[in-house]
């Protein structure tokens, strides 16, 4: 009888923190696919253009330690020479906090699945990652 009053309260407590989150992981490495706005309650979104024709996708690494590598694929000095900048994030319900260089941004996490990330600001500028 007490084993099933325990697993009563264990199971009925719980930490409602984290109502409205996804059980997807967020770490792994996130490739920008496409970028957009929000404009009096209209999206609109188009391909990457940061992502240099015939170079894997500029893309953003969230690892399990908290840290994050931004990668930049540029062919200005040489064919998809990789630039990157690393920083740490967190994440605080569905906000992701992000400082690089003494920058710190964060974006609200408008969707999130095993292959799909969608961040947007303050400002309605939207950022969509692909697995």
């Amino acid at each position: 009888m007490m084993v099933a009053v325990f697993g009563f309260f264990t199971i009925s407590c719980s930490d409602d923190d984290n109502d409205g989150e996804t059980l997807a992981p967020l770490t792994g490495k996130w490739k920008i696919n496409q970028v957009g706005t929000t404009v009096a309650g209209v999206e609109t979104l188009i391909s990457a253009p940061q992502n240099q024709a015939g170079c894997e996708k500029d893309f953003m690494q969230l690892k399990s330690d908290n840290t994050v590598e931004e990668g930049n694929y540029d062919s200005t000095i040489d064919p998809c020479a990789l630039f990157t900048d690393l920083g740490i994030y967190s994440r605080s319900n569905n906000n992701l906090t992000k400082v690089i260089d003494g920058v710190t941004t964060t974006q609200d996490i408008v969707n999130h699945t095993l292959s799909e990330l969608k961040l947007k600001d303050a400002n309605g500028n939207i950022e969509v990652y692909i697995k």
